[in-house]
């Protein structure tokens, strides 16, 4: 069974950053697509980063552009979102997924297809204040 775990959560005034960790085990099948969705209170679920496996192609909503760096470790048990300067906009809980076993394409994976998304964790809070 897969299992992925997020930490590095917690508060920033805008500006500051923060650095989002994924453990990911127990599958032992392909991966194509992993990455980072976000869900604020009473809003849709938004894709905000994802990647190809192996960290040829990575993939960004356009608020984040600039600001947020997806990566994974080289054994790619280990997903990460670097998250610099950011807003009160960007607070919201933030969950990493993979993708369902088949490859879609990973730029589909961010916006509002973040749908897409199979497995995923339990999601670690972002809170930025102004």
């Amino acid at each position: 069974e897969v299992r992925l775990t997020e930490s590095g959560g917690g508060s920033v005034q805008a500006g500051g950053s923060l650095k989002l960790s994924c453990k990911v085990s127990g599958y032992s099948g392909p991966t194509y697509c992993m990455g980072w969705f976000r869900q604020a209170p009473g809003k849709e679920r938004e894709g905000v980063a994802s990647i190809y496996s192996g960290g040829t192609s990575t993939y960004y909503v356009d608020s984040v552009k600039g600001r947020f760096t997806i990566s994974q470790s080289n054994d790619e048990t280990t997903l990460y979102l670097q998250m610099n300067n950011l807003r009160p906009e960007d607070s919201a809980m933030y969950f990493c997924a993979r993708d369902k076993g088949r490859y879609i394409g990973c730029g589909n994976y961010v916006g509002s297809g973040a749908h897409n998304f199979g497995p995923t964790g339990q999601g670690t809070q972002v809170t930025v204040s102004s």
